[in-house]
């Protein structure tokens, strides 16, 4: 196979950044910062803009939803009048995530939150779900404690008022959350508070919030079979909304990939045989087999749908926030049948950061989740840790078998303190499967989908960066930190931007996907957060005193 010359320049590169040297400080280091921290203020959304309400990907959601009972406040009146859309309340309060009634053709909309926060950037206008946890991170180095700390309380908000932390604030996302960083962001919000006198009161405040963020995730269908631990799972059916109502293709083209595909089978269903309750409107969605040669339709041509149990995986891999990798299937199709490395670490680390808020706290928990703890270590070793591979891998418990798919999660444990001395040895002993020039990939498989090779991502990064500096993987940390500073750096010198998603081979910000998302979205909150921490710990940036 010949390589192109940008492969053989990469290749070059890889060689010489792999010996031990890094990228040194980009020349334009100060105008990146710049743009970082002016960025925060151009992210900021509250319930005083037009973009807070108006869905980009489908603008005729233009309806703000209070929760039931909530009141009508002059500022809101005063935004749904100027912005020219709708005001309503929810019909019913909401216990937990997808108990709420759809019925009487429920219109979708965006869910009110009291507070400013932080968007990703792009068309992406809501306060998503781990998206916040790295802004967190990045608006706390900046020094906008404020802003952070009230993005926390909408956290708080909603669980009181819409059942649990949303994957984002609009309607459509009722029935899923996202990876649970609440524990994370609450300790990083209580370590920068600069007001010694508010620290305890707060995390007495935030202390029922995360214990009933665990429980949605340690319960019931959150449950990953009788393996003790949980899994990605919505709690909807059929079609997700954002995309089947913006008539988006994402469908369609997993279809066409499907026809040459060995998931084939599991994914779609025999000519009316689709049936299934539907949580949300009725969605008509079927997809053509082929179109004769000819005909510019699908009539008369024998039509398939997916099955419904292709549909739990897909939302289960949305709740995932990867979305969208090959990693559980293809198009992560079988998402809810895993027990999920990046999951259950996380779990690990709320159960950790409990125990640490109670023995501060005094209540007489720090046992109980010490020993939470201690049993899901237990079983991440048993069920995901593969010792002759030396790394960590999904758990599928339909099938009672670990997964072989190599993923950037495999160092969550290293990060939440779970892996010991020699797991992690064994794991850093792989890294040059996830390392090249501009950072590190999600996995070594070109799918095609922006969750695999040659893309890397600033939570992603971040999370394996501070793994290695926890496990005194000082050396490595700092040359994979560098290279993708350098990666954004170049790329911000010729547009004067930061993007979601880096092409970590070809150190660029070019993007292609044959299916899912085809844009590489400008802002972007997490990005620049990984950019700032990254910058700081190499002595490349000043950390900013928090400011209230």
């Amino acid at each position: 196979m010949r390589l192109t010359r940008n492969v053989l320049i990469a290749a070059c590169l890889w060689i010489i950044t792999s010996s031990g040297s890094f990228a040194q400080r980009p020349e334009n280091m100060p105008q990146v910062l710049d743009y970082i921290h002016h960025g925060w203020d151009v992210l900021t959304r509250s319930m005083q803009t037009c973009d807070t309400v108006i869905d980009k990907r489908a603008p005729e959601h233009s309806v703000l939803y209070l929760p039931a009972d909530y009141p009508e406040s002059d500022a809101v009146k005063e935004l749904v009048s100027r912005c020219k859309v709708g005001l309503k309340h929810l019909p019913s309060k909401i216990s937990s995530i997808g108990n709420f009634d759809y019925s009487n053709s429920f219109a979708q909309g965006a869910l009110f939150l009291p507070n400013p926060y932080v968007v990703p950037g792009g068309f992406l206008n809501e306060m998503y779900g781990w998206d916040s946890y790295f802004i967190i991170v990045g608006l706390l180095r900046d020094g906008r404690y404020d802003l952070a700390r009230g993005m926390v309380e909408n956290f708080f908000f909603e669980i009181d008022n819409y059942g649990g932390i949303l994957n984002a604030n609009r309607t459509y996302f009722l029935t899923r959350s996202q990876p649970p960083f609440l524990s994370s962001m609450v300790l990083a919000v209580y370590d920068a508070d600069p007001n010694a006198a508010d620290k305890e009161a707060f995390l007495k405040k935030a202390y029922p919030y995360v214990e009933r963020d665990y429980k949605m995730w340690t319960t019931g269908d959150k449950l990953a079979g009788d393996t003790g631990l949980s899994r990605y799972y919505d709690f909807g059916n059929g079609p997700v909304p954002e995309i089947a109502e913006a008539h988006d293709s994402y469908y369609r083209d997993v279809f066409r990939y499907l026809q040459a595909s060995n998931e084939r089978a599991d994914y779609l269903a025999e000519p009316g045989k689709a049936k299934m309750p539907q949580i949300g409107p009725e969605f008509a969605l079927q997809v053509c087999e082929e179109y004769p040669s000819g005909k510019p339709s699908c009539e008369n041509v024998p039509k398939q749908q997916y099955t419904a149990d292709y549909y739990k995986g897909d939302r289960a891999m949305r709740e995932s926030g990867f979305d969208i990798s090959f990693r559980f299937g293809d198009f992560s199709g079988k998402t809810h049948r895993f027990a999920a490395v990046c999951l259950n670490s996380l779990l690990y680390k709320a159960e950790t950061d409990m125990e640490k808020i109670s023995q501060i706290l005094k209540n007489g928990q720090a046992q109980t989740w010490a020993g939470r703890a201690a049993k899901r270590k237990d079983l991440v070793n048993k069920f995901l840790w593969d010792p002759q591979r030396g790394r960590y891998f999904d758990w599928d418990f339909t099938t009672s078998k670990r997964s072989t798919y190599d993923y950037m999660s495999t160092f969550y444990p290293m990060w939440v303190g779970l892996a010991s001395p020699e797991q992690a040895k064994m794991v850093m002993s792989h890294l040059d499967i996830f390392e090249h020039p501009g950072g590190l990939a999600l996995s070594p498989y070109a799918t095609g989908v922006q969750w695999d090779l040659p893309y890397g991502w600033g939570p992603t990064m971040m999370i394996a960066v501070e793994g290695m500096r926890r496990n005194n993987y000082k050396t490595e940390a700092d040359r994979v930190s560098a290279d993708w500073i350098a990666n954004i750096a170049r790329s911000f010198a010729k547009d004067q931007t930061i993007r979601e998603k880096y092409d970590v081979v070809e150190s660029s910000s070019n993007f292609e996907a044959k299916a899912g998302y085809r844009e590489n979205v400008v802002g972007f909150g997490w990005t620049n957060a990984s950019v700032l921490q990254f910058a700081y710990e190499l002595g490349w940036a000043n950390a900013k005193a928090a400011a209230k």
